[in-house]
């Protein structure tokens, strides 16, 4: 067996894919009117209940019990760009965590929980570059010595 997506429900099908392919750069890679796959992995689906047969009323907007997880290189960036849609909905702003990811959570246009985090390889780079050790900067960031190391040889890119 072989997990393929995670698909989410949508009410207009034809707004989630704008919010994705212009805040989170997804490619699109199967575009079927009413069911889009983008290039991160998931899905979208318009007239869900009618697919699987469920009452609209079954159907729970903002039900909060699941998110869709980003990381990005320039977290500041990002935070500008995200800035710029007037309409989004933040679950919280920007924060930053014991283990020095900065994340912020959001809501798409369905009210789905998207989670951007700041990118642990880019964490990495910057206290090995700031001069702490493997294991100085693997106790920091709450992560593997084994996960500092692959990013330091650039295995995981």
């Amino acid at each position: 067996m072989e997990f393929k997506l995670a698909l989410l429900a949508v009410k207009d099908v034809k707004v989630s894919k704008k919010f994705y392919t212009e805040l989170f750069d997804q490619d699109v890679i199967l575009d079927l009117g009413w069911n889009v796959t983008f290039s991160g992995g998931f899905g979208i689906q318009q007239n869900f209940g009618w697919l699987t047969g469920l009452s609209e009323e079954s159907i729970i907007k903002k039900s909060n019990n699941m998110e869709l997880y980003f990381e990005v290189e320039n977290f500041d960036d990002f935070i500008s760009k995200i800035k710029s849609y007037s309409d989004i909905e933040y679950l919280h702003p920007p924060k930053k965590y014991d283990w020095q990811q900065r994340v912020v959570r959001i809501y798409d246009p369905d009210y789905h929980i998207i989670e951007i985090g700041e990118s642990m390889k880019v964490i990495v780079r910057r206290y090995l570059g700031e001069g702490y050790s493997v294991e100085e900067t693997a106790e920091i960031i709450q992560h593997p010595v084994e996960f500092v190391r692959m990013v330091e040889d650039n295995v995981i890119l």
